[in-house]
């Protein structure tokens, strides 16, 4: 036997499947190929192949039927699906049924080829790892507070994604946990070892979107002072979370798709692609579909970061997970400050679980760390959630009442007055108003009299 990895090609154009044996064994593939799906599957039963290849649209038994009879026999199979655009859907759903990827006709070989090593390389990984996921199972796997049924199916999904390099979406409001979610998918994958890096495309200046995505070259332009990597090169052999992926502008978003295709960057100012092996999660709290019917982000873009999607529901929607979060919080409080222990009394507890909580998981986080950092006993109570606030809230409004301030002005001065609690730092100042950097700017250069920019310089 061949020591090359072994591959099936199914398609009933005989010139295709000619074609496809050819052009993989000069690619370093050790090629088999098949025009009818029923004589694929016996040959399945009786040989090892590493990755089956399989058109969808075929007569008598169509390419994702293919795949479900394989994966009822060998769960553990790789299949790859080739598809006309027209039917990307059908592929997206495919790839939730289990299919490692999908490439979109008509495709170069060079393509497809690197989909293959690609799928190959993750087998491997996870065939290496699966000692250490098995030890993981005994009290060493990734946390995820949870106790509600709606999120243990999400982290479960999300724990099942881990497995695939294929990209993950993630909806749901602002501040329901998509970051935690996001870095629990690359703390259970196969990359795990790899840098998780974190971008806000909210947060990005509009003139530079592009370098801080795939790098820039010393001299591409006045202040490119020297060579600077992307966000790509950073993840590389990682993990990319693409925050708000909604803002991203629509004359970036073709050229994030060809990424996503070739696994290649063009830094700004280069003449060659350099390698970009980063997996992607993605994550928005805008209904990204109608971004699409209104023409503001690409519907193929869409479709390929669309493929797994995990929707996280509001807090409020699940009020049970608000005790497993308080408690891991305070334990990794009391970790962080080297205290004993610190704890929360039931009826603290109980007032907590009777909260809305309009800033979902991050709001409730803001609150126990606000608590904990104003106490000095080991246990909270009611009071240290309630009497400070409402004190300092009421005398707060109280003054802007009597001084008769509109609604703007209120807002300014609040905006004043938490910037000046975190000294001038923008970036803390925009998490504890709950908007985004961009946001904060514009609003600042309200405050001093200053017409807003796009730009949002570092702190």
């Amino acid at each position: 036997m061949s020591g090359e990895p072994r591959v099936l090609v199914v398609d009933d154009d005989a010139d295709v499947v000619a074609w496809l044996v050819e052009s993989l064994g000069e690619e370093g593939f050790d090629t088999a190929g098949e025009t009818d799906a029923r004589a694929a599957l016996q040959r399945i039963a009786v040989e090892s192949f590493d990755v089956v290849v399989s058109d969808v649209e075929m007569p008598g038994m169509r390419g994702t039927q293919l795949l479900q009879a394989i994966l009822k026999e060998r769960p553990q199979q790789a299949v790859l699906l080739i598809t006309a655009f027209g039917s990307i859907d059908l592929a997206v759903d495919s790839v939730r049924s289990g299919a490692v990827d999908f490439i979109a006709k008509p495709f170069r070989i060079e393509v497809l080829a690197l989909a293959l090593r690609r799928a190959l390389r993750e087998r491997q990984l996870r065939r290496e790892l699966s000692t250490l996921r098995a030890s993981a199972r005994s009290g060493g796997r990734p946390r995820f507070a949870v106790q509600s049924s709606v999120m243990k199916s999400a982290v479960e999904l999300a724990r099942r994604a881990a497995n695939s390099h294929l990209p993950v979406m993630l909806t749901g409001e602002s501040g329901v946990g998509k970051g935690a979610l996001a870095r629990f998918v690359h703390e259970c994958s196969p990359r795990s070892a790899g840098a998780f890096v974190h971008l806000n495309c909210a947060a990005l200046p509009a003139g530079l979107v592009e370098a801080e995505l795939f790098g820039v070259r010393r001299g591409a332009f006045t202040d490119a002072r020297e060579d600077r990597p992307g966000v790509f090169a950073q993840a590389h052999g990682g993990t990319l979370f693409l925050d708000e992926i909604g803002e991203l502008p629509l004359e970036i978003q073709p050229k994030l798709l060809q990424v996503l295709e070739s696994s290649r960057v063009r830094p700004v100012g280069a003449s060659q692609d350099v390698p970009a092996d980063a997996r992607i999660v993605a994550a928005t709290n805008q209904p990204l579909e109608e971004s699409v019917q209104r023409r503001r982000f690409r519907a193929d873009l869409y479709h390929r970061l669309n493929v797994l999607r995990i929707e996280i529901p509001p807090l409020r929607e699940r009020p049970e997970d608000i005790e497993p979060i308080v408690l891991q919080a305070l334990g990794d409080i009391a970790q962080r400050a080297g205290r004993a222990q610190l704890s929360i009394a039931p009826e603290a507890l109980r007032r907590l679980e009777a909260r809305a909580w309009p800033g979902n998981v991050r709001e409730l986080l803001n609150a126990i760390e606000r608590a904990a950092a104003l106490t000095d006993r080991d246990v909270l109570t009611p009071e240290d959630f309630e009497p400070r606030d409402q004190a300092s809230h009421a005398a707060f409004l109280d003054l802007a009442i009597e001084r008769d301030l509109s609604l703007q002005e209120l807002e300014q001065a609040y905006i004043a007055r938490i910037l000046r609690k975190v000294g001038g730092h923008k970036g803390n100042a925009a998490r504890i108003l709950g908007v985004d950097r961009r946001t904060l700017y514009r609003k600042v250069a309200e405050l001093e009299g200053r017409e807003p920019t796009d730009d949002v310089p570092g702190e």
